[in-house]
This record gives structure tokens, sequence and C-alpha cells, in this order.
């Protein structure tokens, strides 16, 4: 299985990243990625951008150096009802909205109140990606959330970056929670977190993963860049027509 593209990337606005736009699609041309998510950090974040670095991406390229850069957000998920942190007028004008539980954001609850929070925050229609769920500090009933997901054709994340040092003991999460995306056929997005260029579309254990399950590739959005766009153009994705053009014009 090849991923093409990453849909989970922060720059130096995040605050604890370390590269920037042109750092990313640099890398992302070296190592073979035609597609990358800017989804820097909601402003609830510690040392997270003001809201107008979120709603001012309309000034980055669509194309860079060849790389498709796709302009959305990592909004943090602020309470037990699952609201975010930026608002739904500044959602809907994004590509991709992934939302997430940090525990320097919300309070991390028992496994009930995790669960209820984040199936909550799916009740939003403009979020696309649940980002993380295998964190252990936000103990979840895994299967009550990937039906969420379904109902709400919502992606779940399998983050390489838990894998390593960002989440300790998310890997075993994490292969529960991709062991039941496969039974209950539900969407996975694949994401690197990536929080340094170097990080870009490295995927080692998330790949080693699916092939250890035999994931079927019809699940994981990250291996076509169509597959992607037409999954966004599902969700009513506003301004997602001008990657349809460009890719057109590519043929």
């Amino acid at each position: 299985m090849k991923f093409v593209l990453d849909t989970h990337c922060h720059t130096i606005a995040s605050g604890h990243a370390y590269s920037t736009v042109h750092d990313l699609v640099r890398e992302a041309k070296n190592v073979g990625i035609k597609m990358f998510a800017l989804t820097d950090h909601g402003p609830a974040m510690p040392g997270g951008p003001h809201i107008y670095h979120i709603k001012n991406q309309k000034v980055i390229p669509r194309v860079m150096d060849d790389v498709f850069v796709l302009r959305g957000v990592e909004a943090n998920i602020i309470n037990e009802h699952g609201e975010l942190d930026i608002k739904d007028d500044v959602l809907k004008d994004l590509d991709i909205v992934i939302a997430s539980l940090h525990n320097v954001c919300v309070e991390a609850k028992g496994k009930e109140e995790n669960t209820n929070t984040l199936i909550q925050a799916m009740e939003n229609k403009y979020i696309d990606i649940i980002a993380h769920p295998g964190n252990p500090i936000f103990p979840i009933d895994e299967e009550r959330v990937l039906k969420a997901a379904k109902k709400n054709n919502i992606l779940i994340e399998i983050n390489n970056s838990s894998f390593g040092k960002s989440r300790p003991g998310s890997k075993d999460i994490c292969m529960r929670i991709a062991k039941l995306a496969k039974k209950l056929d539900v969407r996975v997005a694949v994401g690197t977190d990536t929080h340094i260029a170097t990080q870009l579309g490295r995927f080692d254990y998330v790949e080693e993963m699916f092939e250890e399950i035999d994931m079927p590739e019809e699940l994981v959005i990250n291996t076509s860049v169509n597959k992607l766009i037409n999954y966004l153009e599902e969700k009513g994705k506003k301004n997602i027509q001008d990657f349809k053009r460009l890719i057109e014009a590519e043929k």
C-alpha cells in the first residue's frame, strides 16, 4: 500500500513545531508526497497561532513546486460538549478540519466522558478527521467512537507519531482501532503529525501495522489524491473544486 498524501502537518505557527510552509513543500517533493494538509493548531493551544493565521490561508497557493497544499487546521476540543476553539464561520472556508483532544486544552476524564465528548464533537458537520484517538491519556469506547465516525462520515486518524515519542502507550490502542475500523468498514486517514519537515511522508509504523492486519486499501484515504478530494467534496467543502480543476488540467 503506497501513501501519496499526508493529512496532518504543522508549521512554526503552531508554536512547538519547527518548519515553514516552504520547508514542508520541499520535503514533500523530496519524498514523493503529492499532497499535504497544513493543519496548524487552533488558538487554544498554548503558543498556537492567532485565528487570523488560520483564516488567512487563502494567500497560500494551491500548488507549490508541483505539490498540492490543502488549507486546514487541527482544532482543539475545549469542553465536554465537544465544542472547538474555532467558530464554524472560519471552519466552513477551510479545505480540511481535524479535531482532537489535548490535555492542555481540555481536561482528560474517564472513558465514558471522553467518548461522549468525541461523539458530540463529531456532530459538527465541518469536522473531517478525529486525530490520534489512540492517545492513552484520553481513554475511549473505541467501538462507539468509530460507529459515530461512520455515521457522520468522519475519518478516524491513525497517527504515525503516536507510535514514537509523541504519545507513549498508543501502539496497542492504535492497533485495536485499526482492526476495528477494518471490521466496521470505517474509513481512516494516516497522518504523520509532522512537527518538523523531516517527519512528513514518513509512515513507517503505520505501514508495518497495516501490513500486519491486512488493512483494506479502500478504507485508507491516503492512497490517492482523487480519493481524498472526492471525500472532501462529499463533505461539501466549497473550495475543493480548485483541486478538481487543477487535477483535470494535469491530464
